[in-house]
């Protein structure tokens, strides 16, 4: 699944139905920017906009996917080799996103130790305003769990 290739094949099927970015752009709802990010390779098309993409290029999402115009006798292998490669870049995501967690969980840790060796040597000093930055680190944990877990739905 490279993005140029499966762009230049978007641009390929487009110009064979003989519609321009524009036209294929008003036919998905989308901006004519959007269509050309996707014929140059910069950004994929939206999984909920694939099937009508699909449609209207008279494709299947499968030979969206591999970027070329699939014989059926190589169809079955060609699915499985995207979904192999979708399920890859799945886990790598879900590696990505545990490291940022244990990377917070850890810096959290930190700081409410470190307030704790404070305020014990230093009982005179008031340190409780390093509780906001493990407060902070929270949030930071919170909104990275939510942002994954909304890519997740996305990607399914």
């Amino acid at each position: 699944m490279e993005q140029a290739m499966i762009g230049k094949f978007i641009s390929a099927c487009r110009k064979e139905k003989g519609l321009t970015q524009m036209q294929l752009a008003e036919k998905l709802n989308i901006t004519n920017r959007a269509v050309s990010k996707w014929e140059t390779g910069k950004s994929m098309p939206d999984v909920s906009l694939m099937l009508d993409l699909c449609n209207i290029l008279d494709i299947t999402v499968n030979e969206l996917l591999s970027g070329e115009r699939i014989i059926m006798e190589d169809y079955q292998k060609r699915a499985e080799e995207n979904l192999m490669e979708l399920q890859a870049k799945k886990e790598k995501a879900q590696g990505e996103y545990n490291s940022i967690l244990k990377i917070l969980i850890v810096t959290f840790s930190s700081f409410f130790v470190l307030n704790m060796v404070l305020n014990y040597f230093f009982p005179e000093i008031n340190f409780n305003n390093l509780l906001g930055l493990p407060s902070i680190a929270i949030a930071a944990i919170l909104l990275v769990k939510w942002f994954f877990k909304n890519y997740e739905i996305k990607l399914r």
